[in-house]
């Protein structure tokens, strides 16, 4: 048995062992706190912050797009819209059904915003509605304490005050999808839009902005508690179009019901003051949220309302292009201004017959009046001389068939020769094939922006001006293309632009349309494309163009430039299925052209303009 002295011996030195063990302990932990308090403090502390405070982007405004003149053709407007916090609804379903007394919310959109819940956690909110108008806000915001979970809040959404007059140029915006990700965060973010189609999708990146931030605090669920501070984002650039907006109204509201494209531009600087494409499309239904019975209309509609005319509608060119085959007569010697040919209103060529569209001809014509009567049989023969590849040259010079850089996506027509035949169709070239190009016919194509360079470069002397549409971007003037001269001797334009004014004079194919405006003319050329081929049957029944279904009437064209003595301005015109161009597309031009001589008379290129 120990002693009582080897029992308190035993217990001091455990005693020791366990105060040592322990003090070890403290040491060690009082270093592991100091190790993470001080040596490693500011990491932590930034942690505990990132986890209280979160960063968050804010939607930049994006830029505005105006016409020459500052007038605005897109641009923001306030958005009243509405949201739902689950968690603090209780139910859900009753305050939908509250809610929907004061707004409408069909069966689809209830479900929609079931679905939305049930994809996140009950404090994040969900958009029950947006783009209300004020009454129906001012309304909810009155009626909030009946409202257990909505909350009213107010934005920004895009909106265009001319809707379908400008959205072919506009174009408009929409959710981002897959293809649009570019790597922005921005594109992240709920309701966030991009440009879909013309000027807001050629410059999304410049109309977008920089995008701002808000620190907010949070609790450990995520859970906004306040905000902390706020810093907004950088507006997108404004982009200035050469678009005079009263003229481009005009012109949309002359086309009317009526399918077609209309383009004016300046002959020496090139700039697009009109391009307006009819049948068009709201661009603020794209925004809002567009209906499956307005979309399905649109797609169904046989006049193409989605479709740019201007620069994506391909037709051939019809008489419109006799200007370009006598040019090139000239050019080459294979005629003189005072040769004349005889039409007895058709022509053969081998086994086949190519007949004017005068049935009886029109007689002895020399160039002049060959242009100013449209006398077909007189460029079959011109053009069977000339030749194909001759033709080519000088249709690429006056602009067809070419690419022009132009802002907005653009079909570059199609000038045919024998080598793109054999490469498409197999077949080789013959000599038919030049007769119908010589009248503007054949697989010849063009678009209303083609005729209307063709137009100015036949109008300013030979300058090979290119169309632009874009004048200036934050403030800043783009720089025009650089000019080409085509190898034209003046004597020759001459002699053409004397067969553009006579299609206006007496006898002349367009003389009912001639301007009635004081101090001004005009010189034109009508053009009636065919759609299809006239057989031998339809001839000897006297079947009408009018008669036939709408699809199969054809085309009509017409070309201007004014004033005469010097050429600051000019069209071209379409009208799909509209028949001859005297009587369809030559009465839309005159007015466009009177409007664009009243109203901009008074300005030089450089102009301002108070709106």
């Amino acid at each position: 048995m120990k002693s009582e002295t080897d029992r308190k011996s035993v217990f001091t030195r455990r005693a020791l062992v366990l105060a040592g063990a322990q003090g070890l302990a403290v040491t060690a932990l009082m270093g592991r706190m100091y190790y993470l308090g001080v040596v490693q403090g500011s990491q932590y502390e930034t942690l505990a912050e990132e986890n209280r405070v979160s960063l968050r982007l804010l939607a930049p405004p994006r830029g505005e797009i105006v016409d020459r003149y500052g007038r605005v053709m897109a641009t923001n407007r306030q958005d009243y819209r509405v949201f739902l916090i689950p968690e603090q609804a209780r139910d859900v379903a009753a305050t939908l059904e509250k809610l929907g007394r004061i707004i409408t919310l069909t069966p689809g959109q209830i479900r929609l915003i079931e679905r939305k819940i049930a994809r996140q956690r009950a404090f994040m909110r969900v958009t029950v509605a947006d783009n209300l108008d004020w009454q129906a806000f001012a309304r909810i915001n009155v009626l909030s304490p009946e409202l257990p979970g909505i909350q009213p809040d107010s934005g920004t959404t895009r909106w265009y005050p001319d809707a379908d007059m400008v959205s072919q140029i506009v174009g408009y915006v929409g959710a981002p999808a897959e293809r649009d990700m570019d790597g922005d965060p921005l594109l992240t973010l709920p309701g966030f839009k991009v440009g879909k189609r013309g000027i807001e999708k050629v410059y999304e990146k410049t109309l977008r902005g920089t995008a701002g931030t808000t620190r907010v605090e949070v609790n450990a669920y995520g859970r906004e508690i306040r905000e902390l501070s706020r810093t907004e984002g950088q507006s997108g650039d404004r982009i200035t179009l050469t678009i005079d907006r009263d003229l481009q109204r005009f012109a949309a509201r002359r086309l009317g019901e009526e399918s077609g494209g209309v383009v004016v531009m300046d002959v020496d600087s090139g700039d697009v003051l009109v391009h307006a494409s009819m049948p068009s499309y709201d661009p603020n239904e794209f925004n809002l949220g567009i209906s499956r019975e307005n979309w399905r209309a649109l797609i169904q509609d046989p006049r193409k309302p989605l479709v740019n005319k201007c620069t994506a509608g391909q037709y051939p060119p019809g008489s419109t292009f006799k200007m370009v085959v006598a040019l090139a007569a000239l050019h080459y010697g294979v005629v003189t201004p005072e040769d004349e040919e005889v039409c007895h209103g058709h022509y053969r060529y081998g086994d086949n017959t190519f007949h004017c569209w005068r049935k009886y001809g029109h007689g002895k014509v020399d160039m002049v009046t060959a242009l100013a009567r449209s006398c077909d049989v007189y460029f079959y023969k011109v053009a069977k001389e000339v030749g194909i590849e001759r033709i080519a040259e000088f249709a690429r010079a006056f602009g067809l068939g070419e690419d022009y850089g132009f802002e907005l996506p653009a079909r570059h027509g199609l000038v045919p020769t024998p080598g793109w035949k054999l490469a498409n169709t197999g077949r080789p070239w013959v000599g038919g094939d030049t007769l119908n190009v010589g009248i503007g016919q054949g697989a010849l194509l063009a678009t209303p922006l083609q005729t209307a360079v063709m137009t100015a470069r036949i109008a300013n002397g030979g300058r090979q001006v290119v169309p632009r549409l874009v004048r200036a971007i934050a403030g800043q003037p783009t720089e025009p293309a650089p000019v080409g001269v085509i190898d034209l001797d003046p004597a020759h334009l001459a002699v053409i632009r004397r067969g553009m004014e006579a299609v206006m004079e007496y006898r002349g194919t367009a003389y009912t349309s001639r301007l009635d405006l004081d101090g001004f003319a005009m010189a034109g050329k009508t053009g009636t494309a065919q759609v299809r081929r006239i057989t031998q049957a339809d001839r000897d029944a006297g079947v009408k163009n009018e008669d036939k279904p709408w699809a199969e009437r054809h085309h009509a064209w017409f070309v201007a430039y004014a004033p005469i003595d010097t050429p600051r301005y000019a069209i071209g015109v379409l009208v799909e299925h509209g028949g001859g161009g005297a009587s369809a597309a030559a009465p839309v031009a005159r007015d466009v052209m009177a409007e664009v001589l009243k109203r901009r008379r008074p300005q030089a290129s450089g102009e301002t303009r108070k709106v």
